[in-house]
């Protein structure tokens, strides 16, 4: 073959389709743009553990090839459209895990895909996310336009005859073949040589890491942090569809009966600590209980002030007489807001992954609504917004509430922030409480403290924030006053209708203001914050209860977390929690000495140490601090610790995702 003939194969004639070479050299011009926008991505997001070099750019750049091995397999000027859709796509869902990752520490899976409907209802909230050098990740998509208008141009010439034209149907058929040929003998192993080179850079690593450094990582449905400093993102985002699709394949196989007394050893092991003392089992038996879930209402700034003006002056003083727990930590997922009402009524563990509220709404629970009902209380939840947000109208149904007060039974008088005001939603809710047959449980869910905060509010309602004015710190430090406010008014109007007297008020945080601020709060609070001292901080909300009689009041210091407010409050109401299968502790029984309080991520706090693990999920590679000191300490003190919450996390994801609570509670 001459050398003319061989390069007409090779690279695109004039008028004519790209040869075989010019698809190789387009399909590594791809390769290299994706592999530039995810170590982009990488220095975005800035954590330990991998930094696109060696072994992590190998496992990146196989994964990608894994992905895109079949487009070799295309005819030639069909590789350059699948190349562009590719770029598309691929380049969306960098972009889409950055802003994502930028919100909730987290990275996009496809259970949270699924709740994708919800994102028109955060864009407010996803403006703010977006920065001006994210372009960079959209850089080349002007040159694919301009390349895709060039070869649309160079088809219409070669079509009205104005271009090159080079007949060799005539001479070159034998060299040319057929497409078949061409296929079998270039497209083919061509594709298939790109799909084993990719296979064997992506697997064997993860292999090798999840069989020794981070040793079962892959199994343990850890934080996908973890899972991303072992894969990279595309190799997490194959690996977390596989293990999908898995799960929705396993979802009706029974538990091994082994593992299932495991499990049933475990909550008959934690009954003490669900229960309660005999003088405060049932000690408010009949009360009624208001719960009220504040949005993105954190702890450090509660009892602050700002140039001499308090913060939450309604909260400072109901903390007189009410129990005000200040290490009380949230133990939320992927789930946010979902995941802390779960965590609240039903006590327990988020899944590593999406929403329970969106992926098993079918479920059987155990809830605070349910077991309350057969006692004969009214129960109802009060949301000023869509009720399919989060699934909340089903996933409501099935824990047993009497009524669900959606956006749509709210007079929208007071517009603010997502939805009605917390004022006007707080007041109204307390009149349709005012209609119920007493005892009743009430579960309130506030939203105007709701990123991206930038309230309209009225003068008389405005905090001074001095410093902090016109920033995003002092917009959310403006939204919180203003519930703090609107509970003021909330607790005035019980007062005056005569409920205060006969209700436990309960009011939590659901999660943190997902806000990388730890200078501003090193302002409001006048002195330098510790990088750990914010990490703790971010990790905890407040935990009011007031009992009718102001009993018991005071600040307790232990740890607890959302798990524990259901069996706290059942027991308060002379129900003893140790009876279901809750994961949560009483965090009033004196006689229980083990207060481990388990977050989503594997992290623990036990009232003398606070493990926070690394995202490598190796043991050895986390950090123990000591609680007392806030400084890191001897890690072999955490594990034990470590170990019961890797235990817990499994129980609590067995029991959700092959729906146990009917089980559990036949073998009692």
């Amino acid at each position: 073959m001459s050398r003319w003939n061989f390069l007409s194969t090779s690279f695109p004639r004039p008028g004519g389709k790209p040869g075989f070479w010019f698809t190789w050299i387009a399909y590594l011009i791809f390769v290299a743009l994706m592999l530039g926008k995810l170590n982009l991505l990488d220095h975005e997001l800035n954590l330990p553990y991998i930094d696109m070099s060696g072994i992590d750019f190998l496992i990146a750049a196989g994964c990608l090839l894994v992905l895109t091995f079949w487009i070799l397999w295309l005819p030639s000027r069909g590789v350059l459209w699948a190349l562009a859709l590719m770029n598309f796509l691929l380049s969306f869902v960098i972009f889409a895990d950055l802003v994502y990752f930028r919100y909730f520490g987290d990275f996009l899976t496809i259970p949270v895909l699924l709740q994708a409907g919800q994102v028109e209802s955060l864009g407010g909230s996803i403006g703010e996310l977006l920065h001006w050098r994210d372009l960079w990740f959209f850089a080349d998509f002007p040159l694919m336009l301009i390349g895709a208008l060039w070869s649309w141009s160079r088809r219409r010439k070669a079509k009205s005859g104005s271009g090159y034209s080079i007949d060799y149907s005539v001479n070159h058929s034998a060299q040319r073949g057929s497409r078949f040929r061409v296929f079998l003998t270039r497209r083919l192993p061509a594709g298939l040589l790109i799909l084993i080179i990719g296979f064997s850079a992506a697997f064997f690593p993860i292999r090798h890491a999840s069989q020794t450094w981070a040793k079962n990582l892959l199994e343990n449905n850890w934080w996908n942090v973890s899972m991303y400093n072992v894969t990279g993102l595309l190799g997490f985002h194959l690996i977390d569809s596989y293990r999908y699709v898995q799960t929705e394949i396993n979802k009706g196989q029974p538990l091994p009966e082994e593992r299932l007394s495991e499990i049933r050893d475990w909550f008959q092991d934690h009954q003490a600590a669900r229960s309660s003392s005999a003088e405060l089992l049932g000690a408010y038996k009949g009360s009624n209980v208001v719960t009220v879930q504040g949005e993105a209402f954190m702890n450090f700034f509660v009892g602050k002030k700002i140039d001499g003006q308090a913060i939450t002056p309604n909260l400072d003083a109901l903390r007189e007489d009410s129990l005000y727990f200040d290490h009380f930590y949230h133990q939320t997922g992927q789930g946010r807001t979902s995941d802390a009402d779960l965590a609240t009524n039903i006590s327990l563990h988020p899944l590593p992954s999406g929403s329970v509220f969106i992926r098993y709404a079918n479920n059987a629970f155990d809830t605070m609504s349910s077991i309350l009902k057969k006692e004969g209380y009214t129960s109802s939840v009060f949301h000023a917004y869509d009720g399919s947000f989060w699934n909340r109208n089903r996933m409501y149904q099935e824990m047993g509430y009497d009524h669900f007060y959606t956006e749509k039974e709210f007079k929208i008088d007071e517009p603010l922030g997502w939805s009605l005001g917390d004022r006007s939603f707080l007041n109204q809710s307390v009149g349709y409480m005012e209609q119920m047959p007493e005892p009743f449980y009430s579960f309130l869910i506030t939203l105007s403290s709701h990123h991206p905060y930038n309230l309209d509010l009225p003068e008389e309602d405005k905090l001074p924030v001095g410093e902090f004015e016109n920033t995003v710190f002092g917009d959310y430090l403006q939204s919180v006053h203003y519930l703090d406010s609107a509970l003021g008014d909330m607790i005035e109007r019980l007062k005056k209708d005569g409920l205060w007297e006969n209700t436990i008020f309960v009011f939590y945080g659901d999660h943190d203001f997902s806000l990388d601020e730890r200078e501003s709060v090193s302002k409001l609070l006048e002195k330098p914050v510790s990088e750990f001292e914010y990490s703790q901080m971010m990790g905890q909300v407040p935990l009011l209860i007031h009992l009718p009689d102001g009993k018991l009041a005071g600040t307790y210091s232990q740890p607890g977390g959302q798990l524990d407010t259901m069996p706290t409050l059942l027991n308060l109401l002379g129900i003893d929690a140790g009876k279901y299968p809750l994961m949560g502790r009483n965090l009033l029984n004196q006689s229980d000495s083990n207060s481990l309080v388990v977050l989503r991520t594997g992290a623990f706090a036990d009232g003398q140490i606070y493990y926070e693990p690394s995202a490598d999920g190796v043991f050895e590679n986390g950090i123990c601090y000591d609680l007392n000191t806030g400084q890191p300490t001897d890690v072999e003190k955490a594990r034990a610790g470590y170990e019961e919450a890797v235990k817990r996390l499994s129980i609590s994801d067995d029991v959700i995702a092959k729906d146990l609570i009917p089980v559990l509670n036949e073998s009692k």
